[in-house]
């Protein structure tokens, strides 16, 4: 499957990554097979320069938002400052495998993955298309 996202949104999230040292993070809006908007969030992770935990206030807007007929939450996106743009072995452990969209940015790239059911405590990865128009 091929998901849609704008030129201007995906150079957006790659200015973050490489503006910091730590891994960035936020949130993927929009439907089926289109990302419409982003929206940032703190890391709040106690390292943020090696995982990424998104602000629970930003998390719980959005899904306020969403409710109230709002873009809906598809899924999220983080960096990887050091590393490739695929799942690292934290974020299979740390995935609930709930069909959301993880955006991956590393190395000068961003991947998209679909996490998925896998074993009892990893989620599985599955590389979707990610086509910028």
């Amino acid at each position: 499957m091929t998901v849609a996202i704008s030129r201007a949104l995906l150079d957006h999230i790659m200015a973050l990554a490489a503006a910091s040292r730590d891994e960035v993070c936020g949130l993927l809006l929009g439907r089926e097979g289109v990302i419409e908007a982003i929206v940032p969030a703190v890391n709040v992770a106690p390292d943020p320069s090696r995982h990424f935990e998104l602000d629970p206030a930003t998390l719980i807007a959005a899904y306020r938002a969403a409710r109230a007929g709002g873009p809906a939450v598809i899924g999220h996106y983080h960096s990887h400052p050091s590393g490739v743009a695929a799942p690292s072995a934290t974020d299979a452990a740390c995935a609930a495998p709930d069909g959301r969209l993880w955006l991956i940015v590393g190395g000068g790239d961003a991947t998209l993955w679909r996490a998925g059911p896998g074993t009892a405590v990893n989620a599985h990865f599955t590389k979707m298309l990610l086509d910028s128009v």
